[in-house]
C-alpha cells in the first residue's frame, strides 16, 4: 500500500501564494501545481516554469496564413480572373503583390490567432468534453492552490501553516 498523498494548500491571497511558494522554494521541496483564479505575476520564475513555444508556434501559423494570402492572390490574379487593368496585364504576382498586403496581413493575423487558441486548448486538454483539471471551484474564482504529491505529509502540512494558509486537503494519490 503506498502511502503517497495530495495535499492542498488553498490561500486567500496572491502575495500569501507567493511568499508561500518562496518558502517551499527555500525549503527545496517541490511544488506539483499551482492553480490561480488569475495570473499571477511572476509565478512563473518562482516555480521554475521554462519558457512557452507558443511564440514559436505563432511565428509558424503567421508564415502559414501569409503563405495561403499570397497563393489566393496569385491564383486569382494571374489564372482565376485575370485582369487587363490600363492596357497593361497581370501576368506577374510580385509587381501587384503591394496591392494585396492587407488581405495577406489580415490572414496572417486570423490564422496565427485562430490556431495558438487552438493549440492552446488542445494542448492544456480544454477541449470540448474533456473532464475538469481543477481540484477546487473556487479557484476559478477568488482563492489560490497549491499541490503537493508527497509521503511527507506532515511537514508539508507545517510549512503550509506557517505560510498562512487558509485550509489544508489530504486525499490519497
Amino acid at each position: 500500500m503506498s502511502t503517497t498523498k495530495i495535499v492542498y494548500g488553498l490561500y486567500a491571497d496572491d502575495d500569501d501564494l507567493m511568499n508561500g511558494v518562496r518558502a517551499f522554494n527555500d525549503k527545496g521541496i517541490a511544488i506539483n501545481e499551482v492553480y490561480t483564479p488569475f495570473p499571477v505575476h511572476g509565478l512563473d520564475k518562482a516555480l521554475g516554469l521554462k519558457k512557452t513555444r507558443i511564440s514559436d508556434a505563432a511565428f509558424i501559423y503567421a508564415l502559414y496564413g501569409v503563405s495561403i494570402g499570397a497563393t489566393v492572390t496569385w491564383y486569382v490574379m494571374n489564372h482565376d480572373w485575370p485582369q487587363n487593368i490600363g492596357g497593361k496585364p497581370a501576368f506577374e504576382w510580385s509587381r501587384n503583390m503591394p496591392a494585396f498586403v492587407v488581405p495577406m496581413f489580415e490572414l496572417m493575423v486570423f490564422c496565427a490567432a485562430h490556431m495558438m487558441s487552438l493549440t492552446f486548448l488542445v494542448r492544456n486538454k480544454m477541449y470540448p468534453g474533456a473532464p475538469a483539471q481543477n481540484p477546487d471551484p473556487r479557484t476559478t474564482d477568488d482563492k489560490f492552490m497549491m499541490e503537493f504529491i508527497t509521503e511527507d505529509v506532515e511537514s508539508i502540512k507545517q510549512l503550509l501553516v506557517d505560510t498562512g494558509v487558509e485550509e489544508i486537503t489530504v486525499k490519497d494519490a
